[in-house]
């Protein structure tokens, strides 16, 4: 089965914003989700059914790469920070198109 990988522009903003070796981290997970998009856990959303988070360490902050299983779709999300939790993770799903 082939996987397309899209992503949304608050994740393109999100990435620009980050340095050279984060971006290799964040590069070298998204491979790791192609490889298998259902090896990493999942997360409860009103919206989605199949929402994953990888844990990510940017410069000793730990965050979490969400993204989105959508039949043959991998839909990167947003890069968000652990410790503020989820609460804001609903409003960027909205975002995502199906």
């Amino acid at each position: 089965m082939k996987l397309i990988l899209v992503h949304t522009d608050g994740f393109i903003g999100q990435v620009n914003f980050l340095d050279a070796k984060s971006k290799e981290l964040i590069k070298s997970k998204i491979e790791l989700i192609k490889q298998n998009p259902f090896r990493f856990k999942r997360i409860n959303s009103e919206r989605f059914n199949r929402v994953f988070w990888v844990r990510v360490n940017l410069n000793g902050v730990e965050t979490r790469l969400i993204y989105v299983v959508f039949g043959q779709k991998i839909i990167l999300v947003c890069l968000l920070d652990r410790n503020k939790g989820y609460a804001d993770l609903e409003k960027m799903l909205v975002k995502v198109n199906e």
